[in-house]
Order: structure tokens, then sequence, then C-alpha cells
């Protein structure tokens, strides 16, 4: 698992872990994970853009813990983006903030700026992935029944 459950951490991983359906097929680019908290503390919404050529930014998807007039509650996918498996890691994530150290609110918008994967960097995200999917399968990390 994540070693220490850090939520940002997952976050690149996946932005890592699905690169090609984030930069089309290119294999350089620039990824920016923009966040926001609800009142709470708890993230309300994370924006996923990326930078194909230098300055151009095209949102990618976003998710949105409640609805309101402007988007829908959930993941959707924008400017001809889709990835199945980037959306079950973002709704993995964002539906169990609970079982991650959250990044400080200082008030302001959280941005996590990820480039070009290495190979290594790659296997790494995959591995920490697969691990918390696992680990949050796992019968162990449910609450007990009373």
């Amino acid at each position: 698992m994540n070693p220490d459950g850090n939520l940002e951490r997952l976050l690149e991983s996946a932005v890592v872990n699905h690169w090609a359906d984030l930069t089309r097929g290119t294999p350089a680019g620039l990824i920016h994970i923009e966040y926001g908290f609800a009142d709470g503390g708890t993230l309300d919404y994370l924006k996923v853009w990326s930078s194909l050529s230098r300055g151009h930014w095209l949102l990618a998807c976003e998710y949105w813990m409640s609805a309101n007039t402007f988007h829908a509650a959930g993941i959707g996918f924008e400017n001809g983006y889709q990835s199945e498996g980037m959306a079950d890691v973002l709704e993995v994530a964002m539906q169990h903030q609970s079982s991650f150290v959250l990044p400080p609110n200082l008030g302001r918008q959280g941005l996590l700026q990820i480039s070009t994967p290495t190979a290594e960097e790659s296997a790494a995200a995959a591995t920490l992935i697969s691990e918390v999917f696992d680990r949050l399968a796992s019968p162990l990390t449910q609450p007990a029944v009373a």
C-alpha cells in the first residue's frame, strides 16, 4: 500500500498509470491536477488538465463530490478525453478520502504537476494503484457490523 497513505501520491499515480489516455498517446506532455476543499476539510473537487503543447491547456476530466447547477456529482470527461481506468481510480480516491492522508487545506486550491513519467515511475504507479485497490477491497478494512 501507499507507504504514507498520501492521497496526492495516489492521484499522481493515477495520472502516470493512465498517461497515454491523458496525453492522447503523445510521449511527452504535462498534466496538472487542481483540487479544492469542502467546508469539512475533505476534497470537494479535482480537475485534471493536459498540456500537449507549451501553454495550451485542455480540461481532461473533473470529479465533483456534490452536484450543483453547473455540474453533476462524480466524474466527467471533457474535450474528447476518456479513460475508464482513470475514472475508476478517481472514484476510489474521492469516495475513500478518509482512508488517506489528505493534503493540507491552505485556504486555496491545491495543484499537482506531473511531467512525462519514466518506465520506473510507471511501474511504481501501477503497483501503488493495485495495492490501494486490494487494500480497500480487503474485508479487514471494512467496518465491523454490530
